[in-house]
């Protein structure tokens, strides 16, 4: 039986595949799905595939560049909001590095601009592989860093 780490109400994390590192997560058991916060999420023919071209983060975040990325592995699915509002949202799988382990994660595409933390991590990531103590935070980013 694998042991499960311990997570905070927030913390940092690593995206390799996006070349991010250290952007702010916020860990939430009463969201379903993780999601990142991007623009200009757009999906496109590119030599006769369907592909999906976006922005991750905004100017507020250091870590932003203006970099296009674009993948053609991408899902759809309905996401109903914490204000209850369902929408349709992209889904992408990509890599999220907590605690000095890259996991695979899959991430809805969504604006967050109004919203404090870039990356919101839900129960379907979290479940199996964390206990939450919310009275703790930065765990990861605190192991990392030592």
């Amino acid at each position: 039986m694998e042991t499960k780490n311990i997570i905070g109400r927030i913390d940092k994390a690593d995206f390799p595949e996006f070349s991010l590192e250290n952007i702010p997560i916020k860990i939430d058991s009463g969201a379903y799905t993780s999601s990142i916060h991007c623009s200009s999420i757009k999906e496109v023919i590119i030599n006769k595939k369907r592909t999906l071209k976006f922005h991750l983060l905004d100017e507020s975040y250091r870590n932003f560049n203006v970099k296009e990325h674009l993948t053609d592995t991408f899902s759809s699915k309905i996401v109903k909001s914490s204000n209850g509002i369902s929408e349709k949202r992209y889904m992408i799988l990509t890599n999220i590095t907590l605690f000095n382990k890259t996991y695979p994660i899959y991430l809805t595409l969504s604006e967050r601009t109004e919203m404090k933390f870039p990356i919101l991590l839900g129960r379907k990531f979290l479940n199996k592989k964390f206990v939450i103590d919310t009275t703790k935070s930065n765990l990861s980013y605190k192991l990392k860093t030592q």
